[in-house]
């Protein structure tokens, strides 16, 4: 379950990014991007914890750069799947390096689940939320996906 409300961090009141902990983990997330109150995505977060949902209710507002693209082809990503580096960046024609640095920009990461991406060998790739891989290895295994 979350351990915390998510609530506006003191920066977070000018920059909208409101700090959420679940898996572990604390996730800060540009709540300017999604259609959904605070108090709304509080509760997404502890149900997808809890095992109660697969996907977040909230319409996010990409951005209009590559960055936006990578972030519509992560979300395009099912619960208990994923995706390598090199998929994403054939669906995008762009190199696997420049999907890799997309992701560690994603200002979403649960919502938009840069954690369903991994590394075209299996290993898990990079994680740039809080915690880095063991997070993402605790996302994958909520959801049902073998890690290495």
């Amino acid at each position: 379950m979350a351990s915390q409300t998510p609530e506006p961090t003191e920066s977070g009141a000018d920059t909208g990014t409101v700090t959420v902990e679940a898996f572990g983990a604390t996730f800060d997330l540009d709540v300017t991007r999604l259609d959904c109150s605070a108090e709304d995505l509080r509760e997404q977060v502890e149900g997808y914890e809890r095992g109660e949902r697969e996907t977040f209710d909230c319409a996010v507002a990409y951005p209009d750069d590559f960055t936006g693209r990578v972030m519509r082809a992560m979300s395009a990503i099912p619960f208990g799947e994923t995706r390598t580096y090199g998929d994403l960046a054939a669906d995008l024609d762009t190199a696997p390096v420049a999907v890799g640095g997309a992701c560690g920009r994603n200002p979403l990461p649960l919502v938009v689940p840069c954690h369903r991406v991994v590394a075209a060998d299996g290993s898990l790739g990079g994680y740039s939320a809080s915690g880095g891989l063991a997070t993402k290895r605790r996302l994958l295994d909520h959801e049902g996906v073998e890690t290495p």
